[in-house]
């Protein structure tokens, strides 16, 4: 099929050479002049594993390529829509700006008969308003939502390999044109859900909240077990054997982050309150309160750890990015700790294996370092906020002949207490006795 993805960041960028892995005639659309000449070239403008050579396949397939004209979107069977949704910047909503005027762009463009489909993340309601913004423009394309459940680090194969397909429709011919492209994927007995708009976009938001709220659960009890002296992490494994419950993100820690994460839960608040259900999710409001008060707990710990004020105290941070295997630092829990202290006068070392730029666009007073042992380097605490491997693996007893003094924060509770403490540590992880 010819398609066109509208967006080329993170979502539209997988999506599109995906797309042409898949077997279809792809152009991606962007206004990012930079961006677009990048992915032309087969380079991705952020870190994503198995994005680049993704990439290069398809654009040396001749399926695959870029532009900055939404007029090489015309004749596209069908275009997918792929832009942000960043939180307003004096609200908790969503700004949908991009999606009205990706999706007015289309209208000027799309074939009568094509299918326009939704793949940001909007609040419920949208895509209605959407078909009718398409119509008062004199459009006769027809629409569909069709929600991405991308996982940072796993994009690439969550789109090729989805747990579910979910079609939010309004007409037979946009269940047929989806199961068109997507036929190599419910080949493989892919579950396929089809449902209306609102349903479809609930999809994707009510997921989002529901695995926050289990973050933020496993971190209230680690509130409590560090009140109590309990062990968060023997609490989460038992529990996690219920089958009703679950052990996948159970994982106290520092908490979520990301681009996704917190604003969608914060619009899915916004949008329950110009509904006037805000007391159906009134929960979501001490679901954030409880992510960010982790954050502040990890700079309670190394106080605690310094003995007092941080002032001129030499912390080495180790991770940047909101999760491994990703370069994103959108509201990240470890680049925040590491800001904090900084302002609370620590000398702060920062290092991340693919986080450093981005963080320093965010953050460039913190000093910032190629590798772990650079700010390990005469440390007299060590945070380690990001579960990269090579922070997992670190081997106590090297670290300790690199520090002044031996003390770590394990903010996501993934290192082993008893190695590192028989290494001399002083160790604190978060809800851990």
């Amino acid at each position: 099929m010819r398609i066109s993805v509208i967006g080329c960041g993170y979502l539209g960028a997988v999506h599109a050479a995906a797309m042409a892995k898949l077997g279809h005639d792809v152009v991606g659309v962007d206004t990012d002049a930079a961006k677009v000449e990048k992915l032309a070239s087969g380079v991705a403008p952020f870190f994503e594993p198995g994005l680049p050579e993704l990439l290069v396949e398809s654009i040396g397939s001749g399926r695959l390529r870029f532009s900055t004209d939404i007029r090489d979107a015309a004749g596209a069977e069908v275009h997918f829509v792929a832009v942000g949704t960043p939180q307003l910047p004096n609200s908790d909503g969503a700004d949908l700006r991009f999606v009205r005027g990706a999706v007015d762009a289309l209208a000027g463009v799309a074939a009568p008969g094509s299918l326009i489909v939704g793949k940001s993340t909007v609040p419920v309601g949208t895509a209605a308003e959407l078909l009718g913004r398409l119509e008062r423009l004199g459009s006769q394309a027809i629409l569909a939502w069709n929600p991405e459940f991308l996982r940072e680090g796993f994009a690439v194969a969550d789109t090729l390999t989805p747990d579910r397909l979910v079609y939010g429709v309004a007409d037979e011919r946009a269940t047929e044109l989806l199961d068109e492209v997507y036929a190599r994927i419910l080949d493989t007995g892919t579950p396929r859900i089809v449902t209306d708009f609102a349903t479809a976009e609930l999809v994707k938001t009510a997921a989002n909240a529901f695995l926050a709220t289990k973050i933020s659960f496993i971190n209230a009890m680690a509130e409590i077990a560090e009140a109590t002296g309990a062990d968060v992490t023997t609490l989460a494994d038992a529990i996690g054997h219920d089958a009703r419950i679950g052990r996948r993100f159970l994982n106290a820690g520092i908490g979520f982050g990301g681009g996704c994460l917190p604003k969608d839960i914060r619009a899915f608040t916004a949008r329950a309150e110009e509904l006037g259900r805000a007391e159906s999710v009134a929960f979501l409001r001490q679901v954030d309160a409880i992510n960010l008060r982790r954050r502040e707990r990890a700079v309670e710990l190394a106080v605690e750890l310094l003995g007092g004020p941080v002032f001129e105290r030499r912390i080495a941070v180790l991770g940047l990015t909101f999760k491994p295997d990703s370069d994103d630092t959108r509201d990240s829990p470890a680049l925040d700790v590491a800001a904090r202290l900084h302002g609370l006068g620590a000398r702060v070392r920062a290092t991340d294996p693919e986080g450093i730029e981005n963080a320093r666009l965010r953050h460039p007073q913190l000093e910032y370092v190629d590798t772990a042992q650079d700010a390990l380097e005469d440390a007299e605490l060590v945070v380690l906020v990001t579960e990269w491997s090579e922070y997992r693996d670190l081997d106590p007893e090297h670290v300790a002949k690199l520090m002044e003094t031996a003390r770590v924060i394990d903010a996501r509770n993934v290192l082993d207490p008893v190695a590192w403490r028989e290494a001399g540590f002083v160790y604190r992880g978060l809800g851990r006795s």
